[in-house]
């Protein structure tokens, strides 16, 4: 070929269009497009797949804990209900035709200590998630996703140990009457003045004395020793044998009474709330040292006491609750009671920096004490505030029921 005809305007124009590069370039990037495309939707699946598929081994490894300690299956059924669980959580989530079951490994390991045994429960299922067709245009068929769960059970046959102290107001209002009927006795006589007449013999005006008959409410005291009775009736059904639970209490107005010392079972501090009488002005300072101090005494050889005295017993390590009420505000010092809310907020502090759990009840009480109990209270589920006699029965009745609950604790 010449190379005039290469020199010829015609061939120089061709030979210069660019033209066609797009339409090349875009023909080899399209792949990788297209692959990139999918691996950003498929991230955002592969993310929520795992979080389900933790969720269900959580919930598989919690359930199949409680199970074993609740005596619902023995620890022959738990791999089988763990598998079942997991399959069942994973079913809405998952196509039919993969079977998890047979993918899901579970460990169960029991350990027994005194009379109870707690079980340590490990769920690990893993599956392939089909990825969309955008990666399978690259070359990509599945995922593997796996995770693991594991829970730490409470003891089986009982509750775990207990033990409780209760530091009660019996001040002087708690005489008064709430909104409350009492249903033993609803009407009650009583002897007023009446018939208003002069007495020529004395030369004075007189009344007669009429007798009548009025409505019977309950006192606050009255309603506290029923609402303890709740209390005491939720320990009592979860240790009938007065095995796990320890419990003590002490009563206060303006002075700190004699306490009745921790012991097995409710029935001594039944007994001394019972024998309540209203009374005086309120401090709760000295009432609030001594339901920490009883829960963390050292016994003669130096060791915690309640942890020794159930671990002797039961081979278990108590959880240690100080029930706070009151219905009004600290006072009769001379900054009006300031000087005892400090120091029963450092009690408090104190108590709960020491793993204590602190459940406050705020019975009728004014925005003072209302504000000292939720202050002291582990967390705003601790906190009861009781406006009538009804919400302290609930009160202590909910507070029994999640003291003597089987604990079941969750550890990722």
């Amino acid at each position: 070929m010449s190379t005039s005809f290469l020199q010829t305007p015609c061939l120089r124009r061709m030979l210069g269009d660019r033209g066609g590069n797009f339409g090349i370039m875009t023909a080899i990037l399209l792949p990788v497009l297209f692959g990139a495309a999918g691996m950003a939707i498929q991230v955002g699946d592969i993310l929520l797949s795992k979080q389900q598929l933790q969720e269900a081994a959580d919930s598989a490894a919690l359930a199949t804990a409680t199970a074993l300690a609740n005596g619902t299956i023995q620890t022959s059924q738990a791999e089988a209900f763990a598998r079942d669980f997991v399959a069942g959580q994973m079913a809405n989530y998952m196509q039919s035709s993969v079977d998890i079951k047979s993918t899901t490994g579970v460990d169960v390991r029991a350990t027994t200590s005194g009379k109870s045994t707690s079980y340590q429960v490990t769920v690990s299922p893993s599956y392939d998630l089909a990825v969309n067709p955008l990666m399978q245009a690259v070359g990509f068929s599945t995922q593997h996703l796996s995770t693991s769960g594991t829970t730490v059970s409470g003891h089986s046959q009982t509750q775990g140990s207990i033990s409780m102290y209760l530091a009660l107001d019996k001040s002087g209002s708690m005489g008064d009457p709430t909104a409350t009927v009492n249903a033993d006795d609803p009407t009650e006589s009583f002897t007023y003045d009446c018939n208003l007449h002069y007495n020529s013999k004395n030369n004075k005006w007189v009344y007669d004395k009429c007798t009548g008959s009025r409505t019977n409410y309950y006192t606050k005291i009255e309603a506290l020793k029923l609402a303890a009775g709740n209390l005491f009736g939720q320990l009592n059904s979860a240790d009938p044998n007065a095995e796990y639970v320890r419990t003590g209490a002490v009563s206060y107005d303006i002075v700190e009474y004699p306490a009745s010392s921790l012991a097995w079972g409710t029935v001594g501090v039944s007994s001394y709330v019972n024998a309540l009488q209203a009374n005086g002005g309120t401090n709760s300072s000295g009432a609030m040292n001594t339901a920490y101090s009883s829960l963390t005494a050292k016994n003669a050889a130096g060791n915690d006491a309640e942890d020794a005295a159930h671990k002797q017993k039961t081979g278990q390590v108590p959880k240690k609750y100080i029930v706070f009420m009151t219905d009004g505000d600290n006072n009769n010092d001379s900054s009006n009671g300031r000087s005892y809310d400090t120091l029963t907020k450092t009690t408090c502090d104190t108590a709960k920096s020491k793993g204590i759990e602190i459940y406050t009840i705020a019975f009728m009480a004014p925005s003072g004490g209302q504000a000292l109990l939720h202050y002291c209270a582990s967390d705003d589920a601790h906190y009861f505030q009781a406006e009538k006699m009804e919400d302290l029965l609930a009160a202590f009745k909910a507070i029994g029921a999640k003291a003597s609950a089987q604990l079941t604790r969750l550890t990722n």
